[in-house]
This record gives C-alpha cells, structure tokens and sequence, in this order.
C-alpha cells in the first residue's frame, strides 16, 4: 500500500524553534485564539496541560503562546522576545499549570479579554508538525485544525439556522469540506464550524451575521492572515 506524504509532513513547518509542537504548535495556538477574540487582546490568562507544563517552558512554549496572541507566525523571528513585546503593547499575562481531564498532553487553555471588553475561552492542542486543534470554545465541544478557510457561527439553537447559512453557501458556489455542529443543550448555545474549500468574502460574512439567532460569526483564513 502507498503512503501519500507532503513536504510539509517530512520536514514540519519553517519555524522559530526549538520544537515544532511545544513552539510552532503554540505560537498558532495564541494566533487562533486571538482571531476567536475578534479583537486586540489585553488580558491572558494561560494554562498548561501535560507536557506544554512539564516541558514546555524549556521549549518557548510560554513565550510562542504570547507571541501568537500579539498576531505572530511561526517563523516570526521575535518569539523569543514576545513577552517584552506583550507589555509594550498592552497584553498582561499569566501562567499556571492546570490538569484538564481527558486532554491531549500538549493542550493549552486560554482565557481571554479584549480591548473592547470581548471575553473568550479556548482550549487547544498542539498534536505534531505544528499542526494544532481547537477543542472547546466558551465552553462548547468543538474539533477543528482551521488549515483549511473556517466559517465558525455561533448561533441560538433553534430550526432553521443550519439551511440557511448552507444555502447561502449553495447560492454563492462555495463547496463545504467538513462540517460540525455542536451545541450545549436544547434550545441553548450552537456552533456550526464549517471548512470551506475556498475563501469567502466579507459579503458572505455580514449576512450571516444579520439572520436572526445568529450572536457570533468568526472567520479564519491562515493562508491569507484575515479575522474577520
């Protein structure tokens, strides 16, 4: 049987080191965290699962966290000053070590507060190559990597907001790779967590925000560094 590789899975992804799990994982962990803020953050408060815990200081996984939340890349040659710049622009951290039941070992949590006083939690886990996974957002069970264009909608439970949002995406000839739904109870808080095979517009974007239910649209493209 032939095993299908990329370069991206034989040599990891061009990064600021020492570790391609515990540095370039986490500075992407800090990114997407910022964009599911939807604004500059100025308060973080970070916990470390596992080995991100036991090993990650001595790897920069503290310092690629914050340097993901100030909108950093891998490869970004200031990591290893990223606290330094936290506080010039604004950003008070914190760290404590936290087990989280049934999390994967290098799996961070993220409490958030925005300068317009948005709120968010994240935990996420950085499973190799730099390639990560979102796990649970404001306390909803979610799975998504976002390498792909990721329209994530945060919505009331309730009939209908699913066909919309799909027929909208029929309409404007946008193909649907993945989708899940995840919701806290009945008639509670939903997500919807589309990846996308291709980007979408800011059009797209605003009416989904418009349809009644919906009280949060997020959108993440890497590739092209949007946050909508």
């Amino acid at each position: 049987m032939a095993i299908c590789m990329n370069l991206f899975d034989i040599l990891g992804p061009v990064m600021v080191g020492p570790s391609s799990s515990h540095t370039a994982g986490a500075v992407r962990i800090g990114h997407i965290s910022r964009i599911l803020l939807k604004e500059k953050p100025v308060k973080a408060e970070i916990y470390l699962h596992g080995s991100f815990a036991t090993t990650g200081i001595g790897h920069g996984t503290d310092k690629a966290l914050v340097a993901g939340l100030l909108g950093m890349k891998p490869d970004d040659e200031r990591i290893p000053d990223s606290f330094a710049l936290a506080r010039d622009a604004g950003l008070q951290f914190s760290f404590e070590t936290r087990n989280i039941k049934d999390a994967h070992p290098n799996t961070a949590l993220l409490k958030l507060t925005g300068e317009g006083g948005n709120k968010t939690e994240i935990q996420a886990a950085s499973i190799g190559g730099g390639r990560i996974t979102v796990h649970r957002v404001n306390g909803v069970d979610v799975d998504f990597s976002a390498e792909k264009p990721t329209l994530i909608v945060h919505n009331i439970d309730m009939p209908g907001r699913i066909a919309k949002v799909t027929s909208l995406l029929y309409e404007k000839q946008v193909n649907i790779a993945t989708m899940q739904l995840y919701r806290s109870k009945r008639g509670g808080i939903a997500v919807m967590v589309m990846e996308l095979d291709q980007p979408v517009d800011r059009e797209i974007i605003q009416w989904v925000e418009k349809q009644d239910g919906i009280t949060k649209v997020t959108y993440i493209d890497m590739e092209e560094n949007q946050n909508v």
